[in-house]
């Protein structure tokens, strides 16, 4: 959507305007982005974000770019890191710092980590029936003094591996609200956990991250985290930020299919065909540390995915943020 003005008149204002334009419309209506003008400056302004990049008329040449996705392309421009993002990396970091520095080590800690990792993603993201189901437990049902936090944790790790219909009659509630996790990620049994007052507070103040904004690119920034410097630099160990990441696998694949998936349309068979070709792609990251290529690229080829399934069972076009 573009809006223009006379010159000198306040962008601000005029792209508030468009931002009202648009909140009108149907959510399948909606553009993605919106421009204003006042044939002396120009304001693009994507509008999920608010994230906006104001130029001067005279310097569209070289700001030609942003306006990439007229043709079906993508701006190979991302924000830096978000802070969420990095403070839930730093907090699970220290977490596991403590832990290790108490005895706590080895594949067992490594292990809880991911177990925590998937809780507290969990918490924000709808994998329960009832939103903040761990921090309820954590905060209600442990001390303070975090004596039995870990035995609590280990329990909970039992539930979640453990089918409904095969679980206890008298199994507490608390436990019970908790649904059937599959993928054996709960199967294994490890040692319990002996948490201080501070790990346990620490746990707690994760919880209260909102999980639900945080990139699955966390996994490679808590493994830079919780490393050695002097480790890390001799394995050359070092992880590579989302912004990077996309900038290598757009022009690889991804923009391609992109393009591909919008010529398709509201083509069924085009769907269909694009469909069937995306199970056959394969990512290989020789060099691979914490994963993260391969999460993000994991990411982006399912995005894609759920965006060609919701135009073939409905006649609305979810938009695919790339």
């Amino acid at each position: 959507m573009a809006e223009h003005k006379s010159k000198g008149r306040d962008l601000d204002e005029a792209t508030q305007q468009a931002i009202e334009y648009v909140e009108v419309l149907e959510e399948h209506e909606r553009p993605q982005w919106v421009a204003v003008s006042d044939f002396g400056q120009v304001r693009l302004q994507e509008v999920a974000t608010g994230e906006a990049h104001q130029f001067a008329l005279e310097d569209l040449p070289r700001e030609v770019e942003r306006f990439a996705f007229l043709i079906g392309k993508q701006l190979r421009h991302q924000r830096e890191a978000d802070p969420v993002n990095v403070k839930a990396a730093q907090q699970m970091g220290k977490l596991h710092n403590l832990l290790e520095d108490s005895g706590y080590a080895g594949h067992h800690l490594e292990l809880l980590l991911v177990r925590l990792l998937f809780l507290l993603f969990g918490d924000d993201t709808g994998l329960w029936d009832e939103r903040g189901l761990f921090y309820d437990l954590l905060a209600e049902q442990t001390r303070s003094d975090g004596e039995d936090t870990g035995t609590v944790l280990g329990r909970l790790f039992q539930v979640l591996d453990t089918p409904r219909e095969k679980r206890q009659a008298n199994l507490p509630e608390h436990f019970a609200a908790f649904p059937y996790v599959n993928g054996e990620l709960f199967r294994e049994r490890i040692d319990l956990a002996d948490f201080s007052p501070k790990m346990r507070e620490m746990l707690l103040e994760a919880c209260m991250l909102d999980w639900g904004a945080v990139s699955p690119a966390i996994f490679g920034s808590m493994f830079q985290a919780v490393m050695d410097e002097t480790e890390r630099r001799n394995l050359g160990a070092h992880y590579t930020s989302e912004a990077n990441i996309l900038k290598a696998l757009r022009p690889l694949f991804l923009d391609d299919l992109h393009a591909e998936l919008t010529a398709a349309g509201q083509n069924k068979v085009k769907l269909q065909s694009f469909l069937s070709k995306l199970p056959g792609i394969r990512v290989l990251d020789p060099a691979c540390g914490s994963g993260n290529f391969l999460i993000l690229a994991y990411r982006e080829l399912r995005r894609l995915e759920l965006e060609a399934l919701s135009r073939l069972l409905t006649d609305r076009t979810v938009a695919c943020k790339p």
